[in-house]
């Protein structure tokens, strides 16, 4: 496969050409000295002016208001590493041109990176094409090494698509949808290019991605704060695609709670896991992508009515997420001292959960320092199982308080070999088994035990680690995962996850040369050795918003 041409099969309903992006002239960004990855404080527990060698003085706030220290490279060599004494690992140039090997090309532009390019493998499938999800940490990378043209091109293509009619059978998605993934597809005899986009018509499931609007919110944010340039989010196509896309989240329904109701197999886990309900994964990106929107919607007639929608929607959100999502040692056994079948405003036990369906395994997995979101909680329900990606999302957009987000980072150190072990990092844990397995999964020979999305490690994780350990000032445990993931990411072709308790082995399904994994890799390299990459996708603690959490006057009684 070239790595300019992307083939695919032909959707009728979906293909239409798109108008060539303007070129974007990228102003020249200032080089900024190195942050002392060696501290112990948290970003928001301190103030950037207490360290003199940092970017700028001033608060946390400012370290926010920066722009990553990156200027443009030339096409094989990274921008970080041409000025830094920082000595790159050997495979990080074998990184990089994999990485470029996977881009894909629409009228002579970049506008994104295909899911895999495992040429071994001999079912293309969806892996040729590009996935907003699986685009992200592509998009971090060529930021932070200073080539932001191909993000840029990205967001305004996937934003066109978001006005396509949508489609399921005879059912209309909502306006805002925005796709799981789109194909570009080359004519060489008309010479003409066109592209075809799944709203999840095609998915396995035919389930529509919930998260891909809020990471093209959240990448927009990325892209304005690593370039320092305004005006892409200020385009009225922009603003209107932000406030399409939260129009579908905020709408008012019959749901009690302010999270967000999901299908299974709407975000990263696209497979039945039991995910359905409010998935800690789909409220970490909710309430992050409320926030980036907050930042760049303008204040206009149409801008106003959102924001506030939106600053009502994150009181609540943050309120419920840290109340009753959050566990830790006394948590638990408060919850496994609940009384049931309560009624009246004064309830302690306010969902009706049964003790008598915590799972034990929970109780060793506990450490007595440490917590963490659980992964859902719906009325009689709560799903104990730790998921790495809502978990790191909720520090990076401050959800996780300050307090919680050190917990959750001594939980991973305390359950290191559960949740690293030989491979980072365990999208989920612990696996469903036998009867369980079963009856959850509907038998799916995929999401088998310690594999894929069932307790599988996925290296792509990486940079998400990375991130929630520089915000809070444990560099030390990312170092720790990358050592790890450079031993064996290259020499076993870079695949998309590992199978395993520990993650010893290459998944049994696994493509090889699979672009997240590379990217997500050279983001936490990145990251790590220029810390300050970090304000292009952390958010800090929002001050109005400092949780007063009492659940009710009866809750400790």
């Amino acid at each position: 496969m070239d790595g300019t041409q992307v083939m695919g099969l032909r959707n009728v309903n979906s293909i239409c050409s798109l108008s060539e992006m303007d070129d974007h002239d990228l102003s020249r960004l200032l080089d900024k000295p190195r942050l002392n990855i060696e501290r112990q404080r948290s970003f928001d527990e301190r103030s950037l002016s207490e360290l003199p060698m940092i970017l700028t003085r001033g608060s946390y706030e400012n370290y926010e208001g920066m722009h990553s220290p990156c200027g443009r490279s030339g096409i094989d060599t990274p921008a970080s590493w041409d000025r830094n004494s920082f000595d790159p690992h050997p495979i990080v140039a074998e990184a990089w041109e994999a990485l470029r090997r996977t881009l894909v090309y629409f009228r002579g532009q970049p506008v994104g990176t295909i899911a895999a390019y495992d040429h071994a493998s001999e079912e293309v499938l969806n892996y040729d094409q590009v996935f907003v999800r699986d685009f992200v940490p592509s998009a971090l990378a060529f930021l932070m090494n200073g080539e932001p043209e191909i993000v840029k091109n990205f967001l305004l293509k996937t934003l066109q698509l978001q006005g396509w009619e949508k489609k399921v059978d005879r059912f209309k998605l909502g306006e805002g949808a925005m796709p799981a993934s789109f194909k570009v597809l080359h004519d060489p005899v008309r010479k003409l290019d066109t592209i075809i986009a799944d709203f999840g018509e095609s998915a396995i499931g035919r389930v529509a991605p919930v998260d891909s609007g809020f990471w093209w919110i959240i990448l927009l944010r990325a892209y304005t704060k690593s370039t320092g340039d305004l005006s892409l989010a200020e385009r009225p196509e922009c603003q209107k695609g932000m406030r399409l896309i939260l129009t579908l989240c905020l709408a008012e329904g019959f749901d009690t709670f302010p999270t967000l109701l999901c299908a299974d197999g709407c975000s990263m886990i696209d497979r039945r896991m039991d995910v359905y309900g409010y998935p800690i994964e789909i409220q970490a990106l909710f309430y992050m992508a409320l926030r980036c929107a907050l930042s760049m919607l303008k204040q206009d007639a149409e801008g106003k009515d959102c924001i506030e929608r939106i600053e009502k929607r994150l009181h609540a959100l943050s309120y419920h997420m840290r109340s009753y999502f959050w566990l830790d040692f006394q948590q638990l056994n408060d919850i496994y001292r609940y009384k049931t079948e309560e009624y009246s405003h004064t309830a302690v036990n306010k969902f009706n959960v049964i003790p008598d369906s915590i799972p034990d395994w929970i109780f060793d997995f506990m450490p007595t320092r440490g917590g963490y979101f659980i992964g859902n909680v719906s009325p009689a329900r709560m799903d104990f199982r730790w998921f790495c990606l809502g978990n790191c999302i909720a520090i990076l957009s401050s959800l996780a308080t300050p307090e919680q987000s050190v917990a959750i980072m001594d939980l991973i150190e305390a359950r290191w070999d559960e949740l690293v072990g030989e491979m980072p990092l365990k999208i989920a844990y612990p696996a469903i088994e036998k009867h369980e397995w079963r009856i959850v999964t509907g038998c799916d020979p995929k999401n088998t035990r310690w594999s894929y999305h069932n307790g599988g490690s996925w290296p792509v994780l990486l940079w998400l680690l990375t991130a929630a350990c520089i915000k809070t000032g444990r560099p030390q445990i990312a170092r720790q995962a990358i050592d790890l993931a450079e031993t064996r990411l290259l020499k076993d072709g870079w695949p998309e996850y590992y199978d395993g308790k520990l993650g010893r082995f290459i998944g049994k399904q696994a493509r090889k040369y699979q672009t997240w994994s590379i990217a997500g890799y050279l983001v936490a390299k990145m990251m790590l050795e220029d810390p300050s990459h970090l304000g292009m996708i952390a958010l800090e603690e929002d001050k109005q918003r400092k949780p007063m959490i009492k659940r009710s006057s009866s809750w400790n009684c």
